[in-house]
C-alpha cells in the first residue's frame, strides 16, 4: 500500500494516525504540532506591527558546533526574535531529540548520521509548509549535515566555533574533564573528531561574546538571506 505526502499531511492535520511503517510514530509527533498547531509557537504575534504580514518561506538554521559552544543558547535568543517578525517556528534541540526522535541511538558514526538524517528529515519538511526551523545539534560530520542541506530550499549553516578551552570551561557536568581523562569515549572534539564547515554562511565566535549579539548577526545573515524582512530590533547591529 502507497500513502502520498498529501494524504499523509491529511492525517496529520485531522489528528489521525498515520501508519508507523510510513512515518515513525516520534517523527508523526513533532510534524503533528506544526499541522494542527500552525500558530502555536507565535506566542508575541500580538507585538506584530498592524498590518504586517507573517513571512511565508519557511528555512532551516543549522547551529552546528562543539557541545558547550552556546548553540542552543543562542538558538532561543534568535527564537524570540523571528517570534516577534511574525515566524511560525519550531526549535530541534540536539539533546532533546535524542530522548524524542532518536531514543536509542548511540555514538558511533553510524548512529551519529542516522540521528541528524531523522533531525533534518523533520527539519526539511516543516521549513517545506513554512516554518521557520532552528536546530542546535552538535552534528559533527560534514557529510551528514550536506546531505541534510541538500534537502532543504532555505538553508544557514551556522557554525558556533567556540574553542574546546572556552567550551570546557563553560562544562558545569564535567564531562570535558572526564573526556579528556579517558573515562568518556567518542566525546566529539576529545576522543571523537569534528569537522567544521568549509563554507557555512555565518561563523559565530560566542567567547567574550554577548549572547544577543551572536543573535543579532544571525539575524542580520537571514535580513541579507531576504528569508525574514528587516526591522528594528533590541539585538540589530545600530543597537549594540
Amino acid at each position: 500500500m502507497a500513502l502520498s505526502g498529501t494524504k499523509v499531511r491529511g492525517l496529520l492535520s485531522a489528528g489521525e494516525p498515520v501508519p508507523p511503517q510510513f512515518v515513525r510514530p516520534e517523527v508523526t509527533e513533532v510534524l503533528r504540532g506544526a499541522y494542527q498547531h500552525p500558530n502555536a509557537h507565535d506566542r508575541t504575534a500580538a507585538r506584530r506591527p498592524a498590518g504586517q504580514p507573517a513571512p511565508r518561506d519557511g528555512f532551516v538554521v543549522w547551529f552546528t558546533g562543539l557541545s558547550g559552544a552556546g548553540k542552543s543558547t543562542v538558538a532561543r535568543a534568535l527564537a524570540t526574535l523571528l517570534l516577534e517578525r511574525g515566524h511560525r517556528l519550531e526549535l530541534l534541540d540536539g539533546d532533546e531529540v535524542r530522548t524524542t526522535l532518536s531514543r536509542g541511538l548511540g555514538f558511533s558514526r553510524e548512529d551519529r548520521d542516522a540521528n541528524i538524517a531523522r533531525i533534518g528529515y523533520v527539519a526539511s519538511r516543516l521549513a517545506a509548509h513554512g516554518v521557520a526551523v532552528l536546530v542546535a545539534a552538535i552534528s559533527p560530520y560534514r557529510e551528514a549535515r550536506d546531505r541534510v542541506r541538500a534537502t532543504v530550499d532555505h538553508f544557514v549553516e551556522v557554525h558556533v566555533a567556540t574553542p574546546l578551552e572556552t567550551c570546557a570551561d563553560r562544562d558545569v557536568k564535567g564531562l570535558y574533564a572526564r573526556a579528556l581523562a579517558g573515562q568518556i569515549p567518542q566525546f566529539t572534539g576529545v576522543s571523537d573528531p569534528y569537522e567544521p564547515p568549509l563554507t557555512p554562511e555565518l561563523v559565530l565566535r560566542t567567547e567574550g561574546e554577548p549572547v544577543e549579539r551572536s543573535a543579532g548577526q544571525v539575524l542580520a545573515c537571514l535580513e541579507r538571506l531576504g528569508l525574514t524582512p528587516p526591522g528594528a530590533s533590541p539585538y540589530s547591529r545600530n543597537a549594540w
